[in-house]
């Protein structure tokens, strides 16, 4: 059984003249689900005593960790 590496496409973007980036947003996905596995379960057990930190924990991967790795990478 062959194991598949996930792809991920931005095209559209002025980043490079290319116009497209498959690194970036690939790496980026991978970042975070590795974020997501850790902050989530943390988030949730927070989320129950202090509502506003658990959900801003929970939604770090999204809103922070993604869009740096991905605009990190031009290509």
């Amino acid at each position: 059984m062959l194991a598949r590496v996930p792809l991920c496409v931005q095209c559209g973007t002025t980043q490079n003249p290319c116009r497209c980036k498959v690194v970036g947003p690939t790496l980026a996905f991978l970042a975070f689900v590795i974020a997501a596995v850790v902050e989530w379960p943390v988030g949730a057990l927070v989320y129950p005593f202090r509502h506003i930190k658990g959900r801003r924990i929970m939604s770090h991967p999204v809103s922070v960790v993604y869009p740096r790795v991905s605009s990190a990478v031009p290509f």
